[in-house]
């Protein structure tokens, strides 16, 4: 497995946060962790990049768990924030050349095209400088920036938040191309048809708990299904 989580339970501030959260996800798999705001989803991603220590149970990186050797699998990672810091007053040549020397990567030209390329940048546009950018675009240059991490595993929090449906459809038949590739892709949305439409399986997270999963392999994934059961969750637990 790439990335495991087993019984998982996180508080902060005094607050539980995740309750038991088990879940693993292999490579060439989309885990699409589906639940509103405050769920518990970015602090999972955050808990596999060792930010986050549990207080109970395991989160594991190909097999090892991240807090005997925090640096080894953040190296295995590549996370892609909801707002990605970049540079606007860099072009995406000189965002992405920045980042990959922070960490520890020198690529030509001509590889930062390709990957500029596998996300439908525009070349007239990269030579611009990001203030002149949309978040689409944005967005797509720090996904170029993660493939070229090359690493087997990404991590997503709302990768498709503020896009329009065009560049949404564009990212999910990306990321499915990088599953595809053998990649191992943990996404955290509260959009229920992309994860629908894209992962292979999806876990409903509501106020920390895993509620219900679906695994495409075993059945049919469809976004009526799925927001039904979500909707079922909410009201009995608010009951």
């Amino acid at each position: 497995m790439k990335l495991q989580a087993d019984a998982l339970h996180i508080t902060r501030s005094g607050k539980k946060v995740l309750d038991g959260v088990s879940f693993s996800l292999k490579a060439g798999e989309i885990y699409a962790l589906l639940g509103g705001n405050g769920a518990g989803k970015s602090t999972t991603l955050l808990s596999f990049l060792g930010f986050i220590s549990p207080d109970a149970g395991s989160v594991r990186v190909n097999e090892k768990d991240v807090y005997s050797d925090i640096e080894a699998a953040r190296k295995a990672i590549a996370y892609l924030p909801e707002s990605a810091s970049l540079y606007e007053h860099l072009n995406a040549y000189e965002n992405i050349d920045y980042f990959l020397q922070l960490a520890g990567l020198s690529l030509s030209k001509s590889s930062i095209d390709e990957a500029l390329d596998r996300v439908s940048l525009k070349s007239e546009a990269r030579e611009q400088k990001l203030a002149d950018y949309s978040k689409g675009m944005c967005q797509k240059v720090t996904i170029a920036l993660a493939m070229l991490r090359d690493t087997d595993i990404l991590l997503l929090d709302e990768p498709t938040s503020g896009l329009d449906p065009s560049a949404i459809d564009e990212f999910h038949q990306l990321v499915r191309s990088l599953a595809d590739a053998g990649k191992a892709i943990l996404m955290v949305t509260h959009d229920v048809y992309g994860a629908c439409n894209v992962a292979d399986k999806i876990g409903l997270l509501y106020n920390g708990k895993l509620m219900q999963e679906f695994n495409a392999q075993t059945e049919k994934i469809n976004t009526e299904t799925v927001h039904k059961a979500f909707s079922t969750t909410v009201a009995t637990q608010n009951s």
